[in-house]
């Protein structure tokens, strides 16, 4: 039906609206609007080979059904994701409402003062769980806010350090293994060599300008690395600690033991697992360092007549201002997330949260001794909801992994044979039975399990059970009921603009453009409780949805392969020109080290190049915002033995279609070098 389709509905713009508004701009028809401002020679001469596109109804019965392919099992993986329980008032008034997901980016303070407020309660949240006085307002994910503390730390080197060339890296082999793959590749560019070891073997005296360290680490293991702490510091090595909020709330935080900066994950505080998809990361540090922390961070003043006023208080990278001296690529983030977590912490408040921790690690320990009963080996000392289990003998990791599958059940499996489990927030006295009866099942044992309560149970040992206090401020403790809070968020957001209120002319690049149908199946339990590690056979939704959208955007875009792994423009950027970098040095041309950019470029252009550890040289643009092709030719024969490309915004920030851009690829071509298109406006 034609009032089905979905662009009839979302863009809101009828027949008689098109005949107005090309009326008043003095054109007959959308194509003679199309003739005058996009060039013939860039327009694409054949229709895209695409299926039809469905009606909004049959959309919504393609999503679920691809949702229903995907199998949900009990997920005892961990590693960085975990089930959750969202809040209903939080799922239903944040992540459904409009009003959030489509609010105005936060540069005007005066229209967005409910999304800062409800940043500056993720910031306190994060800054009082780590015991740092200072952090920011989200970063990607936990991996990349991982590689933005390694990045810091090299930016914080002494003069000596600078002067003697310290470019070494330390990270323990105990973190998890995503965030080690992307540091590594991180580095790289930069010239900074990563180390990995112990630890406690490791003698940083050799070099070294950073350590990074898990705490607890990927196996679970609770480690005391105070000591490690202030031998760093006596040769003026910073300290990065990947953590767990959650566990936080039971632990002595990093900043309590010498910590110079806390990185990881919100994702267990309410957000679904998604497959992997987005979460806030989050970034804590000292207040000596404020002028190199990556991303922004959200201010309060009092406005003229002495009330609470929010702003962005610090965004010193802020690339439109820095370009290639901006100390990191990252913008906005995942500022949906973060609220959405900072309304879980909001919700549950300091009591609330230690007990969802103290119900997880009791849980944890109730199974570790049913466990141990069972003849398996608990090869943690200390922990808080992650075990590492050691098979008995006669028991093979196959026959754990069958027996588990068999009960919908998912475990993490060692590559030496052994099997994690990781407990989180919606255990149950039905679930913990379940688990333990396939490790009972797996030794031969046929144990009954009568679970009629978890109870509170803490075997973490004295020095490194939390002391201090954390959320004492009012809002922690006030909306603990969902009346309080479904009024509190919605005092917020009649504070904000969003597109519930008003149309947004500002073009930057959030989610205010996705129509409701878009986002709606974000809700089905088969998008949301799906663990990114899960076996390929439970995700045949995802796989089919990832891979119909890679042959479309192949179509689209002409080129031959995609890759889906960056979740940002910024990322996108990075992960371009670390192409571009690697393919030069397949073809031994590894030694192009300069990329042009046209002064036009987004902000995030320069500084995503010198993350991937090029030199940039700005190409000149007219009063109009066009590209000036002399010099962008006059710079590639200036630099034609080291061009390594160009990066052009396409269109560009002014919303300009380059008339120039084949010859623009042929001069960069002819160099040697390769273009880059930023196709984040397009």
């Amino acid at each position: 039906m034609e009032t089905q389709k979905f662009q009839h509905r979302h863009i809101g713009i009828n027949a008689e609206d098109e005949k107005k508004m090309l009326s008043k701009i003095g054109v007959n028809s959308l194509d003679e609007l199309i003739d005058q401002t996009i060039p013939a020679n860039i327009r694409l001469q054949n229709g895209l080979n695409l299926p039809e596109a469905l009606s909004e109804h049959e959309y919504a019965e393609e999503m679920a059904l691809m949702a229903s392919k995907n199998r949900i099992c009990a997920s005892y993986i961990g590693m960085g994701w975990y089930d959750t329980v969202c809040p209903a008032p939080i799922f239903r008034n944040v992540f459904e409402n409009p009003v959030w997901y489509t609010s105005y980016t936060p540069y005007q303070a005066e229209i967005s003062q409910g999304r800062l407020e409800a940043l500056m309660n993720f910031q306190t949240t994060v800054s009082d769980l780590t015991g740092l006085p200072l952090s920011n307002c989200s970063l990607l994910d936990e991996a990349t806010a991982g590689a933005e503390s390694a990045t810091m730390m090299f930016n914080l080197r002494t003069r000596d350090q600078i002067k003697n060339n310290v470019n070494k890296l330390f990270v323990d082999k105990n973190i998890f293994p995503q965030t080690l793959a992307v540091i590594s590749t991180r580095m790289e560019p930069q010239g900074i060599e990563v180390v990995v070891g112990d630890y406690n073997t490791v003698d940083l005296s050799d070099g070294f300008f950073g350590a990074i360290i898990q705490y607890p680490n990927s196996n679970g293991n609770i480690v005391d690395y105070k000591a490690f702490a202030e031998k760093a510091h006596s040769i003026d090595c910073k300290v990065s600690v990947a953590t767990d909020l959650m566990a936080l709330t039971l632990l002595v935080p990093p900043g309590e033991w010498g910590a110079d900066i806390a990185f990881g994950s919100s994702q267990r505080f309410g957000i679904p697992m998604f497959y992997g998809g987005p979460s806030a990361g989050f970034f804590a540090t000292k207040e000596e360092f404020k002028r190199n922390v990556p991303g922004r961070i959200i201010g309060v003043s009092k406005d003229a007549y002495g009330k609470p006023a929010y702003r962005m208080a610090l965004q010193t990278r802020e690339q439109h201002i820095k370009r290639e001296k901006a100390t990191s690529n990252i913008c906005t983030a995942q500022a949906l997330l973060a609220t959405m977590a900072g309304f879980y912490a909001v919700y549950h408040g300091p009591k609330g949260l230690k007990n969802i921790a103290t119900q997880i690690h009791s849980a944890t320990a109730l199974i570790a001794d049913e466990l141990k009963e069972l003849g398996y080996t608990i090869l943690n000392e200390q922990y808080f909801d992650t075990l590492k289990i050691g098979l008995p003998s006669g028991v093979s990791q196959y026959t754990v992994r069958e027996f588990a599958e068999m009960r919908d059940i998912n475990l993490r499996y060692y590559e030496a044979g052994e099997v994690g489990i990781s407990i989180d927030e919606t255990i149950t006295e039905y679930k913990a039975h379940e688990l333990l009866a396939v490790f009972s099942m797996a030794a031969g044992r046929m144990e009954v399990f009568m679970i009629d309560d978890l109870p509170k149970k803490i075997t973490i040992n004295d020095q490194f059970l939390r002391k201090s206090e954390f959320l004492q401020h009012e809002v922690f403790n006030s909306y603990h009921t969902e009346t309080e809070l479904m009024r509190y968020i919605k005092r917020l957001d009649r504070k904000d603009i969003s597109l519930a209120h008003s149309m947004i002319s500002l073009g930057s690049c959030t989610m205010k453009l996705n129509a409701a149908s878009e986002l709606l199946p974000l809700s089905l339990g088969g998008f949301q409780n799906i663990h990114p590690l899960a076996p390929k056979s439970q995700t045949q939704g995802y796989n089919e949805l990832i891979e119909e959208l890679g042959e479309y955007l192949k179509e689209i875009t002409g080129f031959a392969g995609v890759s889906f792994q960056p979740n940002s423009g910024a990322a996108g950027e990075y992960a371009g020109l670390m192409t571009i970098r690697k393919y030069l040095e397949s073809i031994g041309q590894g030694h192009r080290n300069i990329i042009l950019i046209p002064a036009s470029a987004h902000g995030t252009n320069p500084a995503s190049a010198i993350q991937a550890g090029y030199e940039t040289v700005t190409i000149e643009c007219d009063s109009h915002g066009n590209i000036a092709v002399e010099d962008l030719q006059a710079k590639a024969d200036q630099h034609k033995d080291h061009l390594a490309g160009c990066m052009i915004t396409y269109p560009s920030t002014h919303g300009i279609f380059e008339k120039e851009i084949r010859e623009m690829c042929k001069i960069v071509h002819e160099k040697g070098g390769q273009v880059y298109m930023d196709g984040a406006n397009m």
